[in-house]
């Protein structure tokens, strides 16, 4: 395939995913988010740190959209503030997880033998191990910092995508492009990163925006079970431990809202997911 034909091929995709409604609809969540994690410092009524007794757990009014938590913190503005740290830190664990997994996965769908039968088991072992088990016997053993976080949710991750690729190069594999490349003696790097890696970007795409949504969700476990993000962030996963006590007093504004902006940023993550995927099936 030439590059004009590439670049007339991805335009038109970008046409059809910006008919989907669903993608669109996706998007705007995500982008959404992402302004609060930019600008939510300068946007928000109140200090999302500062404490104010005298105004503790008041109910979602006109002064405090969402209300006020246990200390008198604006929820609201805790909410906005709290998307920084949850997309800092898995987006990056997303792209480190892909990055690996994608050099893994076509270098196991490429060569045959004792390296693909090697690693393949070693990513079935670590496939059979929960995810969340994992990344607290890793951050159990070396310490919970943001860098850690990131670094065990790419290793776990990782597994899932060099699976899909070693499938996807597996069916390019036996195509008469890679045989021509092999006969002109290219190095093996080229073969796999400049004649495989383009043919199967679409789901590596997929497989990445799907680990994000789940990098989302694993980030807000382990903050609530304190293995994640640290106080006094105002992570949304942090905060929903921190308040989830209080519900059984009716004070479910210091829950609800946080656990509302976990799932509308994974409900859009999967959104844009399907639209991607729907490409394939075209």
């Amino acid at each position: 395939m030439s590059d004009q034909s590439a670049i007339l091929g991805w335009r038109g995709d970008l046409r059809r995913l910006s008919r989907s409604l669903s993608f669109d609809i996706g998007v705007v969540i995500v982008l959404f988010w992402i302004a609060c994690a930019l600008f939510g410092p300068h946007l928000v009524p109140y200090d999302p740190f500062a404490d104010d007794l005298l105004n503790s757990l008041m109910p979602p009014s006109s002064e405090h959209w969402f209300g006020t938590d246990q200390l008198g913190r604006d929820v609201f503005s805790r909410v906005i503030v709290g998307a920084r740290d949850i997309l800092t830190v898995a987006p990056i664990a997303t792209a480190l997880s892909t990055l690996l997994g994608t050099a893994l996965g076509l270098t196991m769908g490429y060569f045959s033998g004792v390296i693909d039968e090697t690693l393949s088991r070693i990513v079935d072992a670590v496939l059979a191990l929960p995810t969340v088990i994992v990344a607290l016997l890793a951050l159990t053993a070396l310490g919970t910092s943001t860098i850690t976080v990131m670094v065990v949710i790419a290793f776990s991750f990782a597994p899932v995508i060099a699976r899909t690729v070693r499938s996807a190069v597996l069916a390019e594999r036996g195509f008469d492009y890679v045989a021509a490349a092999e006969l002109r003696r290219e190095d093996t790097f080229y073969i796999l990163f400049v004649e495989i890696l383009p043919n199967v970007l679409p789901p590596i795409l997929v497989e990445a925006t799907v680990r994000l949504g789940y990098a989302i969700f694993t980030v807000a476990t382990l903050s609530f079970i304190g293995f994640g993000i640290q106080p006094p962030s105002p992570d949304w996963g942090l905060s929903i431990s921190s308040n989830y006590g209080l519900i059984g007093g009716g004070f479910w504004w210091t829950v609800v809202f946080d656990g509302a902006a976990i799932a509308s940023l994974i409900i859009g993550i999967n959104l844009i997911a399907d639209g991607i995927e729907s490409l394939r099936h075209d």
